[in-house]
């Protein structure tokens, strides 16, 4: 007899981005491992990215149970629908460009909605979920987040009901650099810091993303915490012709402050100083773009070596990941996101195409590159090690050589990491 495991996320097709997909995929392996998941989500939710592709992946032997939400971004739209969307997105204008919309938002959003926009939905879920969970006889919850509301859902039905609790932190609470940029007052910040250390040490057993938010949080608690990154699945693999221009892709958001402002000189200089490279190279980014950043990166780069090709959904996503001859991940330099990994890294790895990383020191992202041999990590100021690297990789790619050679991917298959998760249950 299947054991059954509840998971209350609020990210689920047709929501788009990444935030979807490690749930998604845990919930088509777990029947692998003799568990049956009843996925609990928002019956009306307010998605900035929607991706009907990835209603096709719902594994038809999954329950779905469904309650109304009130969400403020609905009224928000109300003010500016372009701002509430950018915004509920995660991509914040830099200080000086918000508009008065912009900053009046950000501070409604950070001191009257707490811990998050979706805090509405804690108390009917839990009201719900209790009745529920009884009836049905489940004996583990788990919740994900962000949006973090809904570690409080796991929070009431812990104080209420026997069961065994999971928070699956895809991000970090009160470091993550979005949480700084919400004006927060002193008293919100530390009822965040309140919120998130009563979660961390309630919670039977807490799972992240990544090493470096696994030191933070034991620092906080004394709980279990494990590792279960996000990773790629093998039925997606899909072959694709190679592009024929020296092409350095970027798919996904590239927020204000993911701007390595050292890659685009380093480009623009070897544009201007080398007539092949410019003939044959190009900048392809594929999603959301800040306007900050496009602004510099034109700067340097001519138009015509760049092509925006903007938001699409996640099978195309991952034929251009295969169509370009290099791939292009950047993270914010910041103490606070040597945590993050974005999904598509693992997506990235089995690409068959080379990574061009540029980061903080001490991440995670450099050292999974590192130890799987998929390309290469570079810092903020590491200009001529840049410059040194294009150039190589563009002799590659005139001799027909560019390629990558991984080591050690099947750690990060999304069935190897569902019977981690599944040895928790």
């Amino acid at each position: 007899m299947q054991k059954k495991a509840l998971i209350i996320t609020y990210y689920w097709p047709p929501a788009g981005g990444p935030g979807v997909q490690r749930w998604l995929k845990f919930v088509k392996y777990l029947p692998d491992y003799g568990i049956h998941p009843i996925v609990y989500i928002p019956e009306n939710p307010s998605y900035p990215l929607l991706d009907e592709s990835l209603m096709d992946e719902i594994p038809e032997n999954v329950t779905i149970l469904k309650q109304p939400i009130k969400e403020p971004y609905k009224f928000a739209e109300f003010l500016s629908k372009k701002s509430s969307q950018t915004i509920s997105s995660g991509v914040i204008p830099k200080k000086k460009k918000q508009s008065l919309i912009q900053r009046l938002m950000l501070y409604v959003r950070g001191n009257y909605f707490i811990p998050d926009a979706r805090k509405a939905w804690v108390n009917p879920s839990v009201t719900y979920l209790s009745e529920y969970i009884q009836k049905e006889n489940i004996k583990t919850v788990i919740t994900t987040g962000p949006p973090h509301s809904l570690h409080l859902i796991g929070l009431q039905l812990k104080s209420k009901l026997e069961i065994q609790w999971i928070a699956d932190f895809r991000d970090p609470w009160t470091t993550i650099g979005y949480h700084k940029k919400l004006k927060l007052s002193e008293n919100v910040a530390k009822k965040h810091e309140q919120m998130e250390k009563q979660v961390l040490t309630t919670a039977d057993h807490v799972t992240v993303t990544s090493e470096n938010t696994k030191k933070e949080f034991e620092s906080k608690s004394k709980q279990p915490i494990t590792v279960i990154t996000n990773g790629y699945d093998y039925q997606q693999l899909l072959k694709v012709t190679k592009d024929l221009k020296f092409s350095l892709a970027h798919i996904g958001s590239l927020l204000s402050e993911r701007n390595p402002k050292v890659l685009w000189k380093v480009i623009g200089e070897l544009i201007d100083k080398y007539e092949d490279f410019k003939q044959e190279f190009v900048l392809r980014l594929i999603g959301v773009v800040s306007t900050d950043v496009l602004n510099e990166i034109q700067q340097y780069i001519p138009e015509k070596n760049i092509e925006l090709i903007g938001y699409v959904n996640h099978k195309e996503a991952l034929k251009s990941q295969r169509h370009a001859q290099l791939l292009l991940l950047i993270e914010i330099d910041s103490e606070d996101t040597k945590a993050i990994i974005p999904g598509k890294l693992f997506e990235y790895m089995v690409a068959e195409t080379p990574i061009i990383s540029v980061g903080p020191h001490d991440s995670d992202v450099e050292r999974i590159i590192k130890s799987t041999n998929t390309g290469r990590y570079f810092y903020y100021d590491a200009e001529d090690e840049l410059r040194e690297h294009l150039l190589s990789r563009f002799k590659d790619f005139k001799n027909s050589a560019l390629t990558s050679f991984p080591i050690g991917l099947q750690q990060y298959s999304r069935k190897a990491l569902t019977k981690k998760l599944a040895e928790l249950i």
